[in-house]
């Protein structure tokens, strides 16, 4: 008989899957998975098939940042198109949880969270596995939004300036503290953001802890996961938080070992030289992006740290996730001032 979870009324959400998901088999059980800082994630199981679903946290700040319905419409277009995604099973807006709700199959296989588990594998296959997410990324940005139904996803004129003033609008509704270095940063982005680079579906969120790679083979990409921010927008954000996210001042948000912050992974330089080559896109304007990418992160770590004097978090870690936050900033300031001092 199932039982409820927190977070979840898992005798009410099984009959609501049993009258769309066929060959439920019944005695749903659901486990809270570790690493989300954002979406509860949970694994289901009758017993014979998995799946996973996503929902919002239990005490969201950031609502924008926790839309499972979006994030369920790009998995679906994306299923079948070269970009390796779950396959979508059901989402719900108003369903059994009250909150909304999506439901993908289960990919088993392999996620790299920290460093430890990074390091259990020969230098060979970290490099191999680091290009992979790159050529990922490139691939996704390759994809023709509109050949995948994606055309009205969203607005890629004014992307820079939209998202500029989305984090901003977000640190005030999240921030627990003032920091000169965040408005600093904002104002500086707001002046000097270049001309859009393009026009692409964009992740939002791409770090190797989001996506599920082969046991057998570390550079082969079963799914990339956690889809709630992507978009229609400048490709080349992706690559700026990408590169953000292996900042040591990142590790903190993911508990103080994150494998994307290793020091065994390739140097930024060689990432974004692989993107290039692969994309044979203009680079030239990269640090204002990794700018960008730091704000946007150091938002993201003080909405957790929001949540987490909240008491509104679950599993543990949490409590050093406010750390990161000035470093990032400052961060993002240092990208500028280089990029300033280059020209």
């Amino acid at each position: 008989m199932s039982t409820a979870v927190e977070g979840l009324d898992l005798p009410a959400l099984e009959r609501f899957l049993a009258e769309r998901v066929p060959g439920l088999r019944g005695g749903l059980t659901a486990t809270l998975l570790p690493g989300g800082r954002s979406n509860l994630t949970y694994l289901l199981t009758d017993g014979r098939t998995r799946w996973v679903l996503r929902r919002p946290p239990l005490g969201g700040l950031t609502p924008s940042a926790h839309d499972v319905l979006r994030e369920y419409h790009v998995v679906a277009a994306l299923f079948g198109s070269g970009v390796p995604v779950p396959r979508p099973v059901v989402a719900s807006e108003n369903g059994p949880l009250d909150v909304a709700f999506a439901v993908v199959e289960h990919v088993p296989g392999t996620v790299i969270r920290t460093e430890e588990e990074l390091h259990a594998l020969p230098q060979a296959d970290i490099d191999r596995c680091a290009h992979a997410l790159i050529d990922v990324l490139a691939r996704l940005h390759a994809v023709d939004p509109e050949a995948v139904g994606l055309s009205t996803f969203g607005r890629p004129q004014g992307y820079l300036s939209r998202q500029i003033r989305r984090w901003n609008d977000q640190w005030q509704r999240v921030h627990t503290r003032d920091l000169p270095d965040i408005d600093a940063l904002h104002a500086r982005l707001a002046q000097a953001h270049p001309t859009e680079s393009g026009a692409s579906i964009v992740h939002g969120d791409f770090r190797i802890d989001n996506v599920i790679l082969s046991p057998d083979d570390p550079a082969a990409v079963r799914a990339v996961i956690d889809w709630e921010m992507a978009t229609l927008g400048d490709p080349l954000a992706d690559l700026g938080l990408h590169i953000a996210y292996s900042d040591p001042a990142f590790a903190p948000v993911l508990a103080g070992s994150a494998a994307s912050t290793s020091q065994r992974l390739p140097d930024a330089a060689a990432l974004i030289e692989r993107y290039a080559a692969v994309t044979a896109r203009d680079l030239s304007a990269f640090p204002f992006y990794l700018a960008l990418g730091y704000f946007k992160v150091a938002v993201i770590a003080e909405g957790i740290h929001a949540r987490y004097r909240q008491g509104a978090t679950r599993g543990a870690g949490f409590e050093s996730v406010g750390e990161a936050t000035a470093p990032l900033a400052a961060a993002g300031l240092r990208a500028l001032r280089a990029d300033l001092e280059k020209r």
